[in-house]
Order: C-alpha cells, then sequence, then structure tokens
C-alpha cells in the first residue's frame, strides 16, 4: 500500500520542504466523492491496457487552495505511472536550483551534443522556432524554455546531461517525492549513459506532482526565484488541448503537458480571480481518445471548486 502511506502523509502530516516551511492539506471526503463522480462519468475510472504493465488506472489529485487552507482530494493519488514529458519540469526544478545557487547563469552558451539532438518534428508544429542539432550554440534560458513551452525533447535531454540526474534527484528526494527520480533521458536506450541503459523508466503520481505545483503556486519550490521563474515559463505552455480546453477564457493555468504512446498527462496552476486550485491527472489512454475526455474532466472540476466557495 506504498501509495496510501503517500496520501497519507500528504493530507494528515505536515511537509517539510526545503525552506523549512510547514504546509499542511486538510482532506476532504467530499472532495474525494466528487473527484470520483467526475472520473466515474468521464469514464476514465478502471483499468485500461497498457503494453508494459497490462493494466493501468489514471493517478489524480486537486488542491483546493481558494480558502484559508488547503483542501486535497484525489483518485489513486500514488499511482506511479509513465509520465512522459512531465517529468521535465523536475529538470527545470534543478536547472534554476542551480542557476540561484551562481553555479552558472541563464545565459550561459551551451553546444548541443549528438545524440541529444533527437527531434525529427516540432512537438508545436506552429511554433516557430527550429529544431535543435547537434553543433548548435543556444543558451541555458533558451533551452528551458523549449523544453517547457514546447516540450522539446532534445532540449530536455541538454539539460537533464547539464544538471545531472543525481544531483536532480537528490533534490526530488529532499522533497519528499521518492518514486519520482528522473532515470532516462528522451531517447533510446542503446544511445543512454552507462549506467542508464539498463534503468528502469521514470514515474511519477499525481499527488507529488501536485504538491511540486503547489510550492510553485506560493513559492516555496527550492526559493521564490525557482517558483517565479518556473511559472513563468509554465505559464507560456503552447499545448492547450488537455486540461485547458476545459477553462473558461479568462482563467489562467500554468502548467506541464505530456503524452507518449498510451500516455496523455496535464498537471498546473488554475488561477481565476478568487478561484485557485492545483489540478494533476495522468491518464494510461492514446492523446487521440482521450481530449475530449480530459476537457469534461477540467470544466467540471472547475465547475466544482467554484461552487465550494459560492
Amino acid at each position: 500500500m506504498k501509495w496510501m502511506a503517500y496520501f497519507l502523509l500528504a493530507c494528515f502530516s505536515p511537509i517539510i520542504i526545503a525552506a523549512q516551511t510547514v504546509l499542511k492539506y486538510k482532506r476532504s471526503n467530499a472532495l474525494d466523492l466528487a473527484l470520483h463522480t467526475i472520473i466515474q462519468d468521464a469514464k476514465l475510472d478502471g483499468n485500461f491496457f497498457v503494453a508494459e504493465k497490462d493494466s493501468e488506472q489514471v493517478s489524480f489529485t486537486v488542491i483546493d487552495c481558494t480558502g484559508k487552507r488547503p483542501v486535497i482530494g484525489a483518485v489513486n493519488a500514488g499511482n506511479f505511472i509513465y509520465p512522459a514529458s512531465v517529468y521535465k519540469m523536475y529538470v527545470a526544478m534543478e536547472i534554476l536550483k542551480q542557476v540561484s545557487e551562481h553555479k552558472y547563469s541563464l545565459y550561459k552558451q551551451y553546444i548541443v551534443p549528438s545524440p541529444n539532438d533527437v527531434d525529427k518534428a516540432k512537438e508545436i508544429e506552429n511554433d516557430p522556432r527550429p529544431l535543435l542539432h547537434a553543433g548548435d550554440t543556444v543558451t541555458i534560458n533558451y533551452l528551458l524554455d523549449l523544453m517547457i513551452t514546447r516540450s522539446d525533447n532534445a532540449a530536455a535531454n541538454c539539460l537533464i546531461d547539464i544538471a545531472g540526474r543525481k544531483n536532480i534527484n537528490t533534490t526530488i528526494h529532499n522533497n519528499g517525492w521518492n518514486g519520482s527520480e528522473v532515470t532516462r533521458k528522451f531517447l533510446s536506450r542503446k544511445f543512454e549513459d552507462p549506467g542508464y541503459d539498463t534503468i528502469r523508466g521514470t514515474e511519477t503520481c499525481a499527488l507529488h506532482a501536485a504538491d511540486f505545483m503547489y510550492r510553485i503556486l506560493n513559492n516555496q519550490l527550492i526559493n521564490p526565484f525557482v517558483s517565479m521563474q518556473l511559472k513563468a515559463l509554465l505559464g507560456r505552455q503552447l499545448d492547450v488541448s488537455k486540461l485547458s480546453a476545459g477553462l473558461p477564457g479568462n482563467a489562467m493555468f500554468y502548467h506541464k503537458t505530456g503524452w507518449w504512446s498510451y500516455y496523455t498527462h496535464d498537471v498546473g496552476i488554475v488561477e481565476d480571480g478568487k478561484i485557485k486550485y492545483i489540478i494533476a491527472l495522468f491518464t494510461p489512454v492514446k492523446e487521440e481518445c482521450v481530449l475530449p475526455l480530459m476537457k469534461y474532466v477540467s470544466e467540471h472540476v472547475y465547475e466544482l471548486i467554484k461552487k465550494r466557495h459560492q
């Protein structure tokens, strides 16, 4: 019952973060029930076939931040699942942490090496920025922007090398997100560094992803510099096909999406006037099938949070 341990930690015990600030989430059975109903009505409950595991379930967490105290609800909060490009946000965290520690500047130049230049097509077709190629000279800041806003895999590979997987995972552990370690780059195992060519695939869960976003919202992800820089990047997300589709036009969504094979995900912060909440939805469903379902979930979570505070 590993997921239960994580869920109880988030709902009933203080979480100590790097800034020594204590955060407490209040558990709401009513919110749990409402979220279960939304997932059931969207036909996202139950087991889904995926080649790697035979069956998989969604991982879903919402943190209502509109009131004085954050309230958490979830469906399979601690179910670990392949996060696709969502785990690029953990990489960005470590890069910005190292920048804040003056290890290098956002404007340090970097030469893209092979085989990191894996992308053959843009994840967002209408983005005018060219694909990265081996030998290109770019800044750390440019790589961060490409990795978060366009979900560029070549940029992610470069930033994983710059940050160092051991450093990324030390920071992940320091934040209590054990199990969400960054183990792989976005390339074939035959091109991986020694020691990473046989390692398990990267996984995360909605609870960890939601807690990550909650700390950004409160400028407590490492420090205010890291939080605000990453929030600015997440606010420029170019993929608006998933949970964004279910939000009203005046809502601001700071988020990171991910999709690959059977997996389609979206994680972020919704702000619309007094309404403020975190939503993390990981689904083992192909993108072309799940997009209308994600829109449905997003619409109904927004209305749920709104009604909770009327």
